[in-house]
């Protein structure tokens, strides 16, 4: 018997927690994945709010200079390694077994291991906080020599190298059982070029982390010998090069950026032909376009070091304005999707919306800083906190919003409200834009980033105190979404398998779907299989 066959006749597993915990279901590990990443988004979203009511008045004193560090530490780690990524691979563990006709994942044990490693991992990093010298205090990026043990003396600072390492190491493993499954575990007639958006855009996410998740596991590796071996990798008192760190973490960190985007670009072209009504336009140009973003993202690592004077600027330079190239396809296409489209600004539309509207300014503004001059003068000042938040605030955390108001009912049988939808969309997007356009305006004024606080100065009151408030305004975002929950959980009112009208197979199977996905297929002759199976008159003709 196949392994296809043995998972498909596979018990039941139990509905218990123990039944949770120890299941092998990608369902179940996707959903774990979804509901751990957002507890972790949950506590970075309350150390944001902390350190911009820190900010919103000059010369305060609501916490220590260490304290700061600290915060802004475990808000960096938390959204990059612990919430963003994480919420995709999640997605993606729920998604693509059931996107293309599969029974589950195909290392389900290996998948539950890399879910553990993860909030192993995660805990790991938070626990930091509880030693004597408190959390990690040296940034997210962990620059030496701020993080060797001469400055940042604490085990918070180790517990941080751990962590970041478990989860480096799980998330390897999870690529290859996204690439294997995608390739090998395809339903019959779902050929490579039926494979909906979403799950090719993890084909090229998996190939990234495979070139560049090692790089990262490397430097953590050295760090940790350097600060309790001897190493002296990044001491140059010791004939060490501080830079080495930058270039090895940067090698993982520019295409880590794109590990964050690439599965919400695949999110956004799954929802917006819904709810245009049309099918995708241009799939050929996105799957292309998804592998020339992920290729040309391992050679801008130094784009993020002009100012060492260790690069050459012109050619990284060059590559940073060519990689704006496929991205910008990317964009021609969903615009031409919903062009002449029967648009329907459902909650999720709205989230995608907001998404090409947040994420156009942060690619404006990368552009901008990918040339030399401008980034010599924007480095290390608010407006590189403020194109940062555009990209992976504006972008990725409103495909995540877009995410879970769409696949809701398929993950859990009950759809959120729409009326509590769109109040948690404008309140989100309203105050991520107060809060993080003003940004750009105290990095040109030369407001630096990673201070805990300002003298009272040109417009740095104004501006701080409008980026706060606009933080309070999220914060009401996010509580507006929790409350949807709660009342859309307490009313349980049961959807179809389809209640979108959507295109991809994971909408023929019921709602949620059953242990072994489905109970048969549709005729696979398009990428939109369901769509073709309630509209046959309109298939008939249809691409295969």
């Amino acid at each position: 018997m196949s392994p296809i066959a043995e998972q498909a006749v596979a018990p039941p597993g139990r509905s218990d927690l123990l039944g949770w915990l120890t299941s092998t279901d990608h369902k179940r590990i996707g959903t774990l994945y979804v509901i751990t990443s957002l507890g972790f988004f949950l506590v970075a979203g309350a150390l944001a709010v902390v350190m911009r009511t820190q900010l919103a008045r000059p010369n305060s004193t609501l916490v220590s200079p260490h304290a700061f560090n600290q915060l802004f530490t475990l808000h960096g780690t938390a959204m990059i390694f612990l919430v963003v990524a994480p919420f995709a691979v999640g997605l993606a563990n729920f998604l693509i077994p059931l996107q293309i006709g599969a029974p589950d994942m195909a290392f389900p044990r290996l998948n539950a291991t890399s879910y553990w490693m993860f909030l192993f991992g995660g805990l790991t990093v938070f626990l930091g906080a509880l030693t004597s010298e408190g959390a990690a205090d040296s940034g997210w990026t962990a620059y030496a020599p701020l993080s060797e043990i001469k400055i940042s003396t604490g085990l918070g600072q180790d517990m941080w190298i751990v962590g970041v390492f478990l989860v480096s190491v799980a998330t390897i493993l999870t690529a290859i059982n996204f690439i294997t499954t995608t390739f090998i575990y395809r339903a019959p007639g779902m050929t490579m070029w039926r494979i909906p958006i979403f799950a090719w855009e993890m084909v090229a996410t998996s190939l990234l982390i495979f070139m560049a998740f090692p790089s990262l596991a490397a430097a953590l590796l050295l760090l940790f010998v350097d600060r309790h071996l001897g190493g002296h990798a990044f001491d140059p008192s010791y004939g060490g090069n501080a830079v080495l760190w930058q270039h090895l973490f940067w090698f993982f960190g520019h295409p880590e950026v794109y590990v964050l985007i690439l599965p919400y670009f695949g999110v956004v072209s799954e929802i917006i032909p819904v709810f245009s009504r049309k099918p995708i336009f241009g799939y050929t140009g996105l799957v292309i376009a998804a592998f020339a973003i992920a290729g040309l993202s391992m050679g801008v690592w130094a784009h993020h070091m002009f100012t060492t004077g260790a690069v050459d600027d012109p050619f990284f330079s060059f590559l940073s304005f060519m990689i704006a190239v496929p991205t910008g396809v990317k964009f021609f296409n969903w615009i031409g999707t919903m062009w002449r489209g029967s648009i329907s600004l459902a909650t999720p539309m709205l989230f995608c919306v907001g998404f090409l509207m947040n994420f156009l300014l942060g690619g404006v503004t990368g552009v901008m800083i990918a040339s030399p001059p401008i980034d010599f003068h924007a480095e290390d000042s608010y407006f590189i906190v403020a194109h940062m938040h555009y990209v992976l605030g504006g972008g990725s955390l409103f495909a995540i919003f877009a995410a879970l108001f769409f696949w809701w009912p398929k993950m859990f049988g009950v759809k959120l409200d729409e009326r509590l939808g769109k109040l948690c969309f404008w309140l989100l997007f309203v105050g991520f834009n107060v809060t993080f356009f003003p940004m750009h305006l105290l990095g040109i004024e030369g407001m630096p980033r990673r201070v805990f606080t300002y003298p009272d100065v040109g417009s740095f009151p104004l501006l701080n105190s409008l980026a706060t408030a606009g933080s309070y305004v999220m914060l009401a975002g996010v509580v507006a979404f929790a409350w949807n929950v709660v009342v859309s959980t307490r009313k349980r009112d049961p959807v179809g398998p389809d209640p979108w009208e959507a295109n991809s197979l994971e909408w023929w199977t019921s709602s949620p779907p059953p242990e072994h996905n489905f109970d048969d297929l549709p005729p696979i002759r398009s990428a939109r299989p369901v769509f073709d199976a309630h509209h046959p008159e309109i298939a008939k003709g249809g691409a295969g």
